[in-house]
């Protein structure tokens, strides 16, 4: 079977839903395979390409590598995005790396697509799985690099860096070849360059081993977060802006249980939990303090209110923040740390009250922070209600309610995200309506 039906079976086998999509492409072999084999592929008709290029402005070659995209993204009829990051050659593969997925975000949001592709393979995940094993790494991190993310897709992970090359070949594309790949001075470059090869010279087959580590560290990871699902004394629920669960049943567990159930809640919020954090969560949940805060780092906290443990993201934003106006066709911002987003699309059958996702009539809206005093009518009930009191019942803890947005239209309070929708500016099913998403950044 030929590289490309492969590829078809494997996409098909993923199930993703048909509309806009980003392809990154750096202009190296491996994005340059994901181009061609998603342009040919059947299983990927119901998609709508946009290539995506960030140059980052550390190498030399950066602008000719980015004219060299264009070219090959019009070779293929395809609408194409190119930004340039100026990051400067002193800039870190983390820094870039942060930059590069901070831009293809937003323009996934202004493009409304729900899926942005990336080239990672079979060889990427070795050296992950390997560099993760080095560090200590757990089971959850030994698992590698995930499928799909969120609106990551990785496509490529069941093939080979060798073949993606030969089919780039094949087809006539010129790939650039990035210096950085051969620098031994980075971390993954070290692994590739250096220590695989010595590995495979002692050890004959070993990357088969170290992708067979990770499937088992997969499938431990995926019982745990089924597990914390479905274990009911925890009442696991979800906000705009974490998670929570009941913090007694939680704190009945023994030691090694509750980390390994702390660490399937973290990943819920991209937060990674350990021995040392869940210690951490542990002493917060054994003084039982109702308001108590453990800080666990990379803007990520632990609560204990209303006798539930909430994680959390710290918003990234100082406060205060001025409101931002909600208008055209699809648009998204970002203040004290949340993430606002909208688009038109058909309102559904029911509208929820306390969900992170809602629908209004057409029209102007405004997002603006909590205030003391504000009222809304919710959903459902007769007359008007303190905002702050929704939040008490929506649990939210004190220390968050004053970066909480609420989104606004002509004066009125329409919807506190996770907390309370109301009566007003309720669309008719099915009709044009406004998408208003809210969550933490």
């Amino acid at each position: 079977m030929t590289l490309a039906a492969r590829f078809d079976r494997h996409l098909a086998s993923l199930m993703l839903p048909a509309g806009p999509a980003l392809v990154a492409v750096s202009g190296g072999a491996d994005s340059l395979a994901l181009l061609d084999l998603l342009s040919r592929s059947g299983a990927a008709r119901g998609l709508t390409l946009h290539v995506a290029h960030a140059d980052h402005g550390i190498h030399p070659e950066s602008a000719t590598v980015a004219d060299r995209v264009r070219a090959t993204a019009h070779r293929y009829g395809l609408p194409v995005h190119v930004t340039r990051l100026a990051l400067g050659s002193s800039a870190s593969e983390t820094t870039a790396r942060q930059a590069r997925y901070g831009w293809l975000d937003r323009l996934a949001d202004e493009l409304a697509a729900d899926l942005i592709f990336t080239a990672h393979h079979q060889d990427d995940q070795v050296e992950t799985i390997l560099m993760r094993a080095l560090k200590g790494s757990g089971p959850a991190g030994l698992a590698g690099i995930a499928p799909r993310r969120g609106r990551l897709v990785r496509p490529l992970l069941p093939f080979r860096r060798a073949d993606l090359a030969a089919h780039v070949h094949e087809v006539g594309l010129e790939a650039w070849q990035d210096p950085a790949n051969a620098d031994i001075r980075q971390e993954r470059s070290w692994v590739r360059v250096e220590l695989l090869p010595l590995l495979r010279s002692r050890l004959p087959g070993v990357e088969r081993r170290i992708l067979a580590l990770g499937r088992r560290a997969a499938t431990q990871r995926a019982a745990w977060d089924t597990l914390v699902e479905r274990l009911p004394d925890l009442d696991l629920q979800r906000s705009c802006d974490g998670v929570s669960v009941a913090a007694s049943p939680l704190h009945g567990y023994d030691s090694s249980a509750r980390e390994v159930l702390l660490g399937a809640l973290g990943r819920r919020v991209g937060c990674v939990i350990g021995p040392a954090r869940a210690a951490q969560v542990g002493r917060l949940l054994s003084g039982g303090r109702s308001g108590a805060v453990a800080e666990l780092g990379n803007r990520c906290l632990a609560e204990l209110s209303f006798g539930r443990l909430h994680l959390y993201r710290r918003p990234a934003h100082p406060l205060p923040w001025e409101p931002a106006v909600i208008a055209g066709d699809a648009g998204r911002v970002v203040a004290a740390g949340w993430e606002i987003s909208w688009r038109h699309e058909p309102a559904p059958e029911r509208l929820e009250r306390n969900a992170a996702a809602s629908w209004f009539s057409p029209g102007s809206y405004s997002v603006r922070p909590w205030r003391a005093g504000d009222r809304i009518r919710p959903l459902g009930a007769s007359g008007r209600r303190l905002v702050v009191r929704c939040m008490q019942d929506a649990r939210i803890a004190r220390s968050r309610r004053a970066a909480w947005p609420v989104i606004e239209a002509a004066g009125t309070v329409v919807w506190v995200p996770g907390a309370c929708r109301a009566a007003e500016r309720i669309p008719p099913p099915r009709t044009p309506a406004v998408r208003i998403d809210a969550h933490l950044a």
